[in-house]
């Protein structure tokens, strides 16, 4: 029923929906009236184009209805405006810029209306994919830490789950391609998954934010936004390779992207390679090797009346399971035990236009294949054997298949319809839902055989006044969760059947205001939840890679939350400041405890909820003293602590930071775009707060160094990065180590060297 109801709404809007508008106009700055060739942006459209060097531009093609048009160029001051498109018309629209010494502002997607983050009554992070990865990150998860209030988790180099506000693994939610990405995220050793080739942006929502996207968004949402399509009438390719001295590890991707009036296409491969990496001592971290094999491409058509965008990622990684420091080599040839993932993600998104009013469907498909290679040989039967020897046996094992296989395969779709405007009041309603089945085909049995349903509807409206903005909304979700038994009644293993029913109503209201041309706050109040994962309700085993007998708990309930942001921005030619507050009580928290037992050599870990607190905050300041453009002084202070109401911490809570960075911008010439370096200075202090079975941190200090520079000839751009992480080879240990059980130290220094070719 549903479908013949987007059947039918769909035929209507292309029914009713024949007019055709066209925007033009000149782009000049404010004090001299010069033309800038800045770029011209509709949002909700993803439609766009550049102005000509004297500053004229024009967009053809463009429903009915109002957008937000958004007008930016390097050094000035981004405008948003909101035009009305009434039917055949032809809008002259000019726009004058004013310098400005701040980053030019971006379009944030993750929330419902497209707004500058400056328009958004909701604070969201947002950074290029590129910016992340200039610092020297290998992966984009260890990229993410350098957004504020936002860590990793780690195995390696090659693992890594983000951490929002001290929240993690299932309470944080990951959004690519338009939907949410499902790879098993439960798991220590399950890592993103994302490879940043392709990637556009990432953006961050701290803070529950589950009225827009449903379950396991109780703690936030990591939304990754994928490369854009080429301007119309435009085709590019570019060519990229980058290396790492640390893990002796290279990375390369090529892609090339056209389009036409109303079609467009675009593709991009990429492989990169590591060897284990090595530690501030000088040692190499036995099987912290990876590999990983991508490849993502996308079709979209666009006219007056339809937008439809096709998006396809594969992605095959192959990551070795560190156990402790053995051989010491620079093989990239995995050794047991290993990870092979392959993830597939298919997303379809379709927008109608109905004049004053949008439709838009979301629909996904993944199929996730986890395989575990392990060891099963008993140390003494290697005794005597050489290491020839010993790598037939691994290769036999690893013909004989995995220890550990399961396949995940789900779909999802998200409806949301833009309601005609009413006044100053913007509204969206919609529906949510996925349906996924997991399927186990190894010998070894992690979680069992289950199905998962969920569905979800909710309504959100923003109210624009001149100095104040106001958001609210409303959701009701269910979550069916339907497991078998697994294993035999009278054993130990055996795993029950389960099924249960999970249901939660949810709010958010927030507001903007506007005190001063300078200063600007938001006040948002917004509850979330979360149901138990199948490895909460379910688990019965050995979890080999946490060396833990782990036992779920079928009685679990809901994780609700209640979490206050507060926050202050003042900003001016000179100085902008920056200060947010949170405080987060999240009802019947789960989380694993030891016991007293032991079976099969392990310790006994089960599953138990009690009330917790978290609160903290990210504080910072930016200099960059006019007329001394070129200097920037940037620094950031983040903290959050995590207790629990029955005594004790939260685990995995990270330490607090203070991470400052001098950033240089050079004069620009004929050849030489974008020339600039920097220094920063990581002050990571001590965790002393640990949870009931981590042990405290120390302190340790971390500088890197880097530079970059574009060079122009004619339609050829050559990029160049350098960059040096850990410069003096600190050694260390990060609280967010899974290798710090074993007392495994970081990362050392590393080199880092990126170019890239684009044409």
């Amino acid at each position: 029923m549903k479908l013949y109801t987007c059947m039918l709404l769909a035929f209507l809007g292309i029914a009713n929906i024949h007019a055709q508008n066209n925007l033009q106009g000149t782009v000049t700055t404010k004090d001299t009236g010069q033309p800038l060739p800045a770029t011209i942006y509709i949002p909700q459209l993803e439609k766009g184009t550049v102005a000509s060097f004297d500053g004229a531009y024009a967009i053809s093609n463009i429903p009915k209805g109002t957008y937000a048009v958004v007008y930016s160029y390097l050094g000035y001051a981004t405008v948003s405006k909101n035009i009305q498109f009434s039917g055949n018309s032809s809008i002259t629209h000019d726009i004058i810029l004013t310098e400005s010494a701040v980053e030019m502002e971006e379009v944030v997607i993750s929330t419902p209306f497209h707004k500058l983050q400056g328009d958004n009554v909701m604070k969201v992070e947002r950074a290029s994919a590129q910016a992340l990865l200039s610092s020297g990150a290998t992966t984009l998860s260890e990229g993410i830490t350098t957004i504020p209030g936002v860590e990793s988790i780690s195995t390696g180099t090659g693992i890594g789950k983000p951490v929002i506000r001290g929240l993690s693994s299932n309470r944080v939610l990951t959004y690519t391609q338009g939907v949410r990405l499902e790879n098993q995220q439960y798991g220590d050793e399950h890592g993103l998954g994302i490879n940043s080739a392709g990637v556009e942006s990432v953006e961050v929502i701290k803070g529950p934010a589950s009225l827009l996207y449903g379950s396991d968004a109780l703690g936030g949402v990591l939304y990754i936004n994928p490369e854009r399509f080429a301007a119309n009438g435009k085709t590019k390719g570019d060519v990229q390779g980058a290396y790492f001295s640390n893990t002796l590890g290279s990375a390369v991707n090529a892609g090339v992207k056209t389009s036409g009036e109303k079609f467009k296409f675009l593709a991009r491969g990429a492989y990169s390679t590591y060897s284990d990496y090595k530690t501030g001592n000088g040692q190499r971290v036995t099987n912290t090797r990876f590999n990983e094999t991508d490849f993502k491409t996308g079709i979209r058509f666009q006219d007056k009346t339809v937008k439809s965008t096709l998006r396809y990622n594969y992605n095959r990684s192959n990551i070795g399971i560190p156990e402790t420091i053995a051989n010491q080599t620079t093989s990239k040839e995995l050794e047991l035990p290993f990870q092979e993932i392959d993830n597939h993600i298919l997303s379809l998104e379709q927008v109608l236009f109905f004049g004053n009013s949008s439709l838009n469907v979301k629909a996904g498909y993944q199929h996730n294949d986890r395989r575990e290679f392990e060891d099963h040989h008993h140390e003494e039967e290697h005794d005597g054997e050489t290491h020839e020897e010993e790598e037939e046996e691994h290769e036999h094992e690893h013909d004989e298949g995995p220890a550990l296989q399961m396949k995940l395969n789900t779909f999802n779709y998200d409806v949301k319809y833009n309601l005609p405007r009413l006044g100053n009041f913007e509204t969206i309603a919609g529906i949510q839902g996925m349906y996924q089945t997991n399927t186990n085909f190894g010998e070894e049995l992690l979680i069992p055989d289950a199905t998962v349903f969920d569905f979800g509807m909710f309504a959100t409206t923003h109210y624009h006044l001149e100095k104040v903005d106001f958001q609210a909304g409303v959701r009701y979700d269910r979550r069916s969760i339907d497991s078998d038994a697994a294993g035999n009644p009278i054993e130990d293993h055996y795993i029950a059947s389960l099924n249960r029913d999970f249901n939660s109503f949810n709010a958010a209201v927030g507001a903007k205001m506007d005190f001063s041309e300078h200063i600007v706050a938001r006040i948002n109040l917004a509850s979330g939840f979360r149901a138990p994962n199948l490895a909460e309700l379910t688990s019965n085993g050995s979890h080999n890679g946490a060396n833990r007998y782990e036992i779920g708990n079928a009685a679990l309930t809901n994780e609700q939350n209640l979490q206050t942001d507060v926050s202050v921005e003042f900003g001016n030619e000179h100085v902008e400041i920056f200060a947010n507050g949170f405080y987060n009580a999240v009802n019947n928290y789960i989380y694993i405890s030891p016991t007293d037992e032991t079976i099969d050599d392990s310790q006994v870990f089960q599953y138990v909820q009690s009330d917790a607190t978290l609160y903290g905050g990210e504080f910072g300041v930016h200099l960059h003293p006019h007329p001394l453009d070129w200097l920037h002084v940037e620094s950031t202070f983040e903290t959050v602590t995590g207790k629990l109401k029955s005594g004790g911490y939260l685990p995995l809570i990270p330490a607090n930071t203070l991470r400052s960075t001098l950033r240089v911008e050079f004069n620009e010439s004929r050849y030489f775009k974008k020339p600039q370096a920097f220094a920063t200075l990581q002050n990571t202090f001590a965790q002393n707060n640990p949870g009931s079975f981590e042990t405290p941190t120390k302190g340790y200090n971390l500088v890197s160094l880097g530079a970059s520079n574009v060079f122009k000839l004619n339609d050829i751009a050559l990029e160049l990065q350098f960059s040096v992480t850990n410069l003096f080879n600190e050694t260390y240990i990060s609280h967010l180590s899974r290798l710090k059980r074993d007392a495994i130290l970081d990362t050392g220094r590393s080199i880092n060297g990126t170019v890239k070719v684009s044409f």
